[in-house]
């Protein structure tokens, strides 16, 4: 049960301790939870570290004095510090006193205060759990105490905490920020590794993170705020065709307006949209959002039968789309309510019906404006958003994405600091896609920054001439997309960009070190999934280094890895075969647990439950972390095969054979390796490719550089195309029905 804090007695002065007091309610709402939990007599206090007014806060949430440890080079750096020091008697320590000063805790612990230690040794420059050192252990056993994890959420962002690369100098926040702080359960020293303390700090987080009252609130009320505030900005450049700008008034009207039309004229709950990334799908999604229904965006690619099953499941009756769309997806089983965009603008009466709402963009203030439209101010754990899963394993499922879903990863995403409302982004992903959905259409039009869109990610010279004219810094895609930059892209092209993030598949090391040399951008790599909403893990560049005594270089980034996991968010490491938790560093299942995890499938309650194992959602990837948070994910387990009962990874033979034959998939995928039923080892491999490779040359060369004989497949299939989704991943359900077709194993 969330609490609010009382006045509490510390080390301080008490005439200081009440000015502190003071000052901290003035600046911070804060809450808590857990604080019964802490023991009588002495305990170390393990808490993470965002700010410079950390300590304030926690004492503010704690019913006990409490002694802080604090670097010594931080007190020596100014007199504020200094005094502070002084004042609070807190204890100073270095590497090099760090015995005498292991001393002083120990004595402090012994007379039954709480000290509390900062972990991570310093303040977090990335707004993540960093590496916890191993002092605290030592200290609580000699002192014969426990430990006590504590966490807390909502310092990262203000100006006392290093976000945007810089302390103090930002902009203050008008209001007060709504702190929350987690207190865990004692726990003896011996029993609290750093691998265990690290797990039950990011539960905490987690417990904490959900707390956030921005989390209740409405996506629809939340966008519409954010584009009235600026409405004289340009959001969008809009280059489907030709090119077109669009300012956050003009889209927020123009959305306003239609949604008055919808809700009059379509009374279905779910809306579909058949539209590419631009200023046409964005008004749809928002003006079927701000008309109290639900928008659905449509996988066309996906073929026929799938794309049936999915408005059968949706209840969809409704589609909002466009001419020339429907022109060119002339496969898609369009339902007799199929409505042009542009022709229900004209209908609401055009530009007449918007230029009321844009007056009022420009005029009323944000939150009245919202009314008018009549958004509630809660949404929370309500639909506010149905995706289809790509497919890419079996049949469809819809993806129920709730309004804290959405503004959870929106929130953790801003939180990083590499999307600020400075940034230019290349939007081309479909819309359908998790990461179109998420990233590249609602978090811009609520946090501000600039889109230039692209209707196709398969269209290069569209998106090189994009980067370079639209002068683009962000750059989003799969290495499916991204790679063909490295052939048609000049280094001058892509000189604006400063941020290049991979997903939806492993990025080969190759495209990597190719992009690094001909265009000086290293790419981030990231991981997520439709199901959490999607981003989970990303790489972003490493923080600066500040000028302050002692201060150590921190990492944002490690090579090899999908990144540190979005704050908020916690994990499990699971046993593939019994499901039992695992040590974080051993390889297994990934599981998840966060504001942005889905709560389940549309009318499926039996794949719901598939995908989670208690209340931990299951991403069905092996994967590992090290011990500084970042994951490593080492490839999904459908596709891996069990032969003679060892572990076959496909995308690792895959590798080796592009490896052995030098083979250039700049162009798309041109081999895959899938795994068949076998009567005598369980599974064989199906080498599917549209070369002409035969099975003896492929043995010979893997043979050659030490690849086990399990791992060289049976059987070479020629296809004239491999099957490719349209989000760039691997169509894994139709590569594994053509090798299944083709082959009769005994």
């Amino acid at each position: 049960m969330a609490k609010q804090p009382r006045f509490t007695r510390s080390t301080l002065p008490w005439i200081i301790e009440l000015f502190a007091a003071a000052l901290t309610r003035i600046l911070y709402r804060v809450r808590f939870s857990g604080a019964e939990k802490l023991p009588q007599g002495g305990a170390l206090l393990a808490a993470n570290h965002l700010s410079y007014v950390d300590v304030l806060v926690l004492q503010l949430a704690c019913p006990r004095p409490i002694r802080f440890v604090g670097f010594e080079g931080m007190r020596d750096s100014h007199w504020v510090f200094r005094w502070a020091f002084k004042l609070s008697k807190s204890i100073a320590i270095t590497p090099e006193n760090a015995l005498g000063a292991t001393r002083a805790v120990v004595d402090h612990l012994k007379r039954g205060e709480l000290v509390l230690l900062f972990v991570e040794g310093a303040i977090s420059r990335t707004g993540q759990l960093m590496r916890l050192r191993r002092g605290y252990q030592l200290m609580a056993q000699k002192a014969g105490v426990p430990v006590v994890p504590v966490v807390h959420d909502g310092l990262w962002g203000s100006i006392f905490s290093f976000s945007g690369n810089r302390y103090l100098f930002k902009s203050p926040r008008l209001k007060r920020t709504h702190v929350f702080v987690a207190w865990g359960d004692p726990v003896a020293a011996d029993q609290l590794p750093p691998e265990r303390l690290r797990r039950d700090m990011l539960d905490l987080a987690e417990h904490a993170f959900q707390q956030r009252p921005q989390l209740k609130r409405h996506l629809g009320r939340e966008v519409v705020r954010g584009l009235a505030r600026r409405p004289w900005r340009l959001e969008i450049v809009d280059r489907t065709a030709g090119r077109r700008e669009i300012k956050a008034g003009q889209l927020l009207a123009a959305a306003a307006a239609l949604s008055r039309h919808i809700r009059r004229t379509i009374p279905d709950r779910r809306v579909g949209i058949v539209l590419p990334p631009g200023a046409g799908g964005s008004i749809a999604n928002l003006a079927v959002l701000c008309a109290g229904k639900i928008p659905v965006n449509l996988n066309f690619t996906a073929g026929r039968a799938s794309i049936e099953t999915s408005l059968k499941l949706g209840e969809i009756t409704t589609i909002l789309s466009a001419e020339a769309v429907q022109a060119k997806v002339k496969d898609f089983p369009w339902p007799e309510k199929t409505l042009d965009l542009r022709k229900e603008m004209e209908a609401m009466g055009g530009k007449k019906a918007v230029l009321p709402w844009l007056l009022g963009a420009w005029l009323l203030p944000n939150q009245w404006f919202a009314d008018l439209l009549g958004l509630p101010k809660y949404g929370d754990r309500e639909e506010a958003g149905l995706l289809f899963t790509s497919g890419s394993s079996g049949e469809p499922k819809g993806v129920v994405l709730t309004h804290r879903n959405i503004l959870s990863n929106c929130w953790q995403i801003s939180s990083l600091s590499i999307l600020p409302d400075s940034a230019t982004m290349l939007a081309c992903l479909p819309i359908f896609h998790s990461f179109g959905f998420t990233v590249t259409l609602w978090y811009p039009m609520m946090r501000g920054c600039r889109v230039v869109t692209v209707p196709s990610p398969l269209d290069t010279r569209k998106i090189v001439d994009s980067i370079r004219e639209e002068e683009a810094t962000v750059l989003i895609g799969a290495p499916t997309f991204l790679r063909p930059l490295v052939k048609r892209a000049e280094s001058r092209d892509l000189r604006s960009l400063n941020l290049v993030v991979s997903g939806a598949e492993k990025m080969p090391l190759d495209l990597y070190e190719a992009v690094k040399e001909k265009f000086h951008i290293e790419i981030m790599q990231g991981y997520g999934l439709t199901e959490t909403t999607p981003a989970t893990n990303i790489n972003q560049p490493n923080p600066l280094r500040p000028d302050t005594v002692g201060a150590e270089p921190q990492l944002g980034k490690r090579l090899g890895s999908v990144g540190r996991m979005m704050p908020g968010m916690t994990a499990r490491i699971l046993n593939p075969d019994t499901m039992e938790e695992q040590s974080f560093s051993q390889q297994g299942i990934v599981a998840f647990k966060g504001g942005n995890v889905f709560e389940g499938y549309l009318k499926n309650p039996e794949k719901t439950a598939e995908a989670f194992h208690g209340d931990w959602f299951i991403t069905g990837d092996l994967g590992r972390f090290d011990e500084d948070g970042f994951l490593y994910i080492e490839g999904r387990l459908s596709r891996f095969s069990k032969i003679g009962g060892e572990m076959v990874p496909h995308g690792t033979v895959e590798q080796r054979i592009i490896d052995v034959f030098d083979l250039d998939q700049s162009e798309g995928y041109i081999i895959a390796v899938m795994g068949v039923p076998d009567s005598s080892k369980g599974e064989a491999l199906v080498l599917l490719t549209t070369l002409e490779l035969t099975v003896a040359e492929v043995r010979e060369k893997l043979l050659a550089v030490g690849v086990p004989n399990l791992w060289v497949p049976k059987v070479v299939k020629h296809l004239d195309v491999i099957p490719v989704l349209g989000t760039g991943k691997l169509d894994l359900k139709g590569c594994k029905d053509a090798a299944l077709a083709c082959v009769e194993l005994d």
